[in-house]
């Protein structure tokens, strides 16, 4: 292609060629593709490796047992069933982490949108609140918390002990903020004419904007309370209170020097915690992916 330039008066007009862009060869697709293909192996080994060791029936920790040819088995599944109930604790994984996941949006969507769209009296300094809040490590708050929930609420071994410290995500409200700020003023305010009542907004009018919001939210909220150790550990003492990351840590302290395979039978209870998690972010990574396309290229 080229461009054509007015010269001056009685003189041909020049053509300044414009520049070729160059496309990648095929040589470099190859590369480029086999580069991707081998960090997304590496990436993925460790999950075959977990799932692999888990079939084993006898451990075997040198590179050939990553390729193993036959003894393939289920018995460590039914060896680590007998000893947590894995079923118990799934539901107690699941209930722990839907509990938080529902405080987590309802609060989040509810702060977002007043620090976003609403006028009131120290609205920065509450949002600089929030990011304050970030930077605190949540062990430093364990004693404080423990007092308050254990003793003070009598909330040992119960639901809603486990989920009371997790129910607000200051994250969460940061990503509803920022959501609800690109949405259009006009849509608010005309809404607020109409005589529609802040909450009716929210539902009527913003919910449904901010699906995209939701749904990352949903799924950054997941895989923190679904893996949570510490405070679980702290706050229950029944194991049919338990969730699975605390009854596979008490199975390695407790149980497993007694298993005829512990080596394998762990490894099932870590492919059992993190089944749901990767068969979450498999379902939704096509609406996760599109989601984020469309917020960078609408203006």
């Amino acid at each position: 292609m080229s461009t054509r330039t007015l010269g001056a008066a009685g003189t041909a007009p020049t053509v300044t060629p414009t520049p070729a862009v160059r496309r990648p060869g095929t040589l470099g697709r190859v590369l480029r593709a086999a580069a991707l293909i081998a960090f997304a192996l590496a990436f993925l080994f460790p999950f075959y490796y977990m799932f692999i060791g888990s079939l084993q029936a006898e451990p075997d920790t040198s590179p050939a047992g990553a390729f193993p040819t036959s003894g393939l088995t289920l018995d460590n599944y039914r060896e680590i069933n007998t000893e947590i109930n894995l079923l118990r604790s799934l539901v107690n994984s699941g209930i722990f982490t839907g509990g938080v996941i529902l405080g987590t949006v309802v609060f989040g969507l509810l702060a977002g949108y007043a620090l976003a769209q609403l006028s009131f009296r120290g609205r920065g300094a509450l949002f600089s609140l929030v990011l304050l809040v970030q930077v605190v490590p949540f062990q430093l708050l364990l004693i404080p918390l423990y007092v308050l929930i254990v003793r003070g609420y009598g909330l040992a071994d119960s639901y809603l002990g486990m989920i009371l410290p997790f129910a607000i995500n200051t994250t969460a409200v940061f990503i509803f903020r920022q959501f609800f700020l690109q949405l259009p003023a006009d849509l608010f305010a005309a809404a607020r004419v109409d005589g529609a009542s802040e909450l009716r907004i929210l539902w009527s009018v913003a919910l449904p904007l901010v699906r995209p919001a939701l749904l990352t939210v949903v799924l950054l909220t997941f895989i923190g309370p679904w893996n949570e150790f510490l405070w679980p550990f702290l706050i229950t003492k029944q194991t049919d209170m338990q969730p699975l990351a605390v009854s596979l840590a008490n199975y390695l302290s407790n149980v497993a020097a007694r298993a005829a395979n512990p080596y394998g039978a762990v490894l099932a209870g870590a492919c059992v915690l993190a089944a749901p998690a990767v068969a979450l972010f498999v379902a939704f990574q096509k609406h996760f992916i599109s989601n984020n396309i469309g917020s960078g290229v609408k203006g």
